[in-house]
């Protein structure tokens, strides 16, 4: 029995290792373009973009708030249409396509040219993360996911140091061919973001089951192990179907189903992950889109405060990981959230963001800020794919979280005014307030899966196996029982 087990060991690390090599380093570039082309129009803005497009007042601000009309749109579409376009193409066209639209916008004259080429960005990036995370859940387990989740969204981290460093240099290219600084920012960042998709459509298998770079082996051995996790009490979707009255139902492609759609948008978890997310996307845009301008407000000149902008993201990437890794090895994912809040940004960062009154000293919580919001995001992200079994019943969950969170743009984008300058004392208010009500519902979160999963140790959820079966034999659902089934347990 020791030596399957160590065999069993041995096949596990090795292909986790081959999938890791194959698919997080492209999403890790798709990623970094996502937060590149975002925050590019933060230092395309302190490089002469206001002035040249004739913006004035809050015309800037409302130029960023109408992204997140479109990006919130489309992220549930896109992520239902996953299982027949497959994510190995889906995502890299999205990438590739946007790409150009960022290349375009170094043609824009005005606000009317900035606002459309924003809504046209929109559509195209809405669908990259819920598509990411759904991707992500059919390739490892459950308990394999978040340390994948952080080490990708840790090029968000990534990407913002990058994203500096790359426009400072970019900025010295003012005049060359007749364009300004601004202009080269977006040129060469939208040409880095279309050679990004071509690698990650090189790259990217479609499933553990098809991968080119497993033995037929090891595609057999990981297929299963994709699918659910080995030990009895966290059952997933091939085994939880067993229990359906036709067995049948454990062999066949899951097809769409409305009734999925709907247990995904009525699910609690679903709205108070959603809730929780918006909070923490508040912080995590307003950080990333006005970072460059708070820091010039600071007394910086444009290439120093491009250069500025650049540390804080290096200790972020860090913990990120970290944070990540020891979610998956404790299994645990929302009180790490409930005890790294309150210590690393509510009662640290934000506190003396309000308070410092010396440029130092603002600029020491713009560390705490990195440090405190992104190693949080891998978390909010994992669980409710943990939680979701069933294909539509998942990518509708993990859509709707983030297409309702990202309604927190909105208040991103209108958070760092320019009357603020240079203490921005309201801006950090309102995040500082946003993060508190992200803490409450991750709480509620986790005394709903405790109350939950105590309920079904307690037998009390049995009535869910006759509920499925009536209505697989009524022929209402072909879809998996899922996360109904009482032996699944919730991930804190």
């Amino acid at each position: 029995m020791s030596d399957i087990h160590e065999y069993q060991r041995r096949m596990t690390r090795n292909i986790l290792w081959k999938l890791d090599c194959h698919i997080l380093p492209p999403l890790a570039l798709l990623w970094l373009a996502n937060f590149i082309d975002r925050s590019n129009v933060g230092n395309a803005r302190i490089a002469g973009l206001e002035t040249d497009t004739h913006l004035h007042g809050n015309q800037f601000n409302i130029a960023l708030a109408v992204f997140y009309i479109t990006y919130i749109l489309v992220e549930l579409p896109s992520n239902w249409v996953l299982r027949r376009m497959k994510a190995n193409r889906w995502l890299p066209f999205l990438v590739l396509v946007w790409g150009i639209i960022t290349t375009l916008t170094a043609l824009v004259q005005d606000l009317g040219g900035l606002v459309g080429i924003r809504m046209c960005l929109g559509i195209c990036e809405g669908g990259l993360l819920p598509g990411i995370m759904l991707y992500l859940s059919t390739m490892y387990k459950r308990h394999e996911l978040q340390l994948r989740v952080g080490i990708f969204y840790a090029s968000a981290s990534l990407s913002g140091a990058f994203g500096g460093l790359l426009a400072t240099a970019i900025i010295k290219m003012d005049g060359i061919g007749n364009l300004a600084g601004w202009r080269w920012i977006f040129i060469l960042e939208g040409i880095a973001t279309i050679i990004f998709s071509i690698i990650a459509t090189i790259l990217l298998p479609s499933d553990v089951s098809s991968a080119p770079f497993l033995s037929e082996v090891e595609r057999d051995f990981a297929h299963p192990s994709a699918l659910h996790d080995a030990k009895e009490d966290v059952l997933t979707v091939e085994k939880i179907q067993i229990s359906a009255r036709n067995n049948r139902v454990e062999h066949e492609e899951e097809v769409f189903e409305w009734r999925e759609v709907m247990r995904g948008l009525t699910d609690l978890q679903t709205w108070l992950m959603a809730f929780a997310y918006l909070g923490f996307d508040v912080s995590l845009y307003s950080f990333s889109l006005f970072l460059p301008t708070i820091i010039a407000q600071l007394g910086y000149s444009g290439a120093q405060a491009q250069l500025h902008t650049v540390p804080p993201y290096v200790p972020a990437v860090v913990l990120t990981v970290v944070v990540a890794y020891l979610s998956d090895r404790l299994k645990l994912r929302g009180p790490f959230i409930l005890i790294f809040v309150p210590i690393a940004i509510i009662a640290v960062g934000y506190i003396v963001a309000i308070t410092a009154t010396t440029n130092s000293g603002r600029y020491v919580a713009v560390f705490l800020i990195a440090v405190g919001v992104y190693p949080c995001g891998p978390c909010l992200l994992s669980i409710l794919p943990n939680n979701s079994s069933g294909h539509y019943k998942k990518a509708t969950a993990t859509a709707f979280q983030l297409a309702f969170s990202n309604t927190g743009g909105f208040i991103a984008t209108f958070s760092y005014t320019q009357d603020q300058a240079p203490r921005y004392i309201r801006g950090h208010a309102i995040n500082l307030a946003c993060l508190v009500f992200a803490w409450l519902f991750v709480g509620a979160n986790v005394c709903y899966c405790l109350w939950e999963n105590k309920a079904r140790r307690e037998g009390r959820r049995v009535e869910n196996i006759h509920q499925y079966k009536a209505l697989w034999d009524e022929g209402k659902t072909r879809a998996p029982i899922g996360d109904r089934h009482p032996q699944f347990r919730f991930t804190l």
